[in-house]
């Protein structure tokens, strides 16, 4: 029987309450979990393996934007999940163009992220 491979889900936030946070549910849910405190750190590592990206938009340095476009250039297919606790951020997203997978406000709804998160895996090349 072939063992399926799991799906990595990177996670980038300053707050480290909010990693441990997402860590928690995201591996409840069966994913690989990489934490990250910053949009520098994630893109020291290898951004070419996660299947999937979580960010905070309002971060020190590199905001969220910032991060998603940067990935989007090495991986333009990358599912991405952007979070932010500022409801004039979510506004921002909407006015962006860019566009991400979906936009969660904090708190957020884990079932609701889990369940976003799997349609844009579905949909995702592997």
């Amino acid at each position: 029987m072939s063992e399926q491979v799991r799906k990595i889900v990177a996670v980038v936030d300053d707050d480290p309450r909010i990693l441990e946070s997402l860590q928690e549910l995201l591996e409840s849910a069966g994913y690989e979990v990489r934490l990250h405190s910053s949009g520098s750190a994630l893109l020291a590592s290898d951004v070419a393996s996660i299947h999937c990206l979580i960010t905070d938009i309002g971060m020190p340095g590199m905001d969220g934007f910032e991060l998603r476009d940067r990935v989007r250039q090495l991986n333009p297919q990358l599912p991405v999940f952007l979070i932010s606790g500022r409801r004039d951020l979510a506004q921002d997203e909407q006015a962006d163009g860019q566009g991400a997978t979906e936009f969660f406000r904090k708190p957020f709804d884990g079932p609701a992220l889990l369940a976003a998160i799997g349609t844009a895996l579905q949909g995702a090349k592997e």
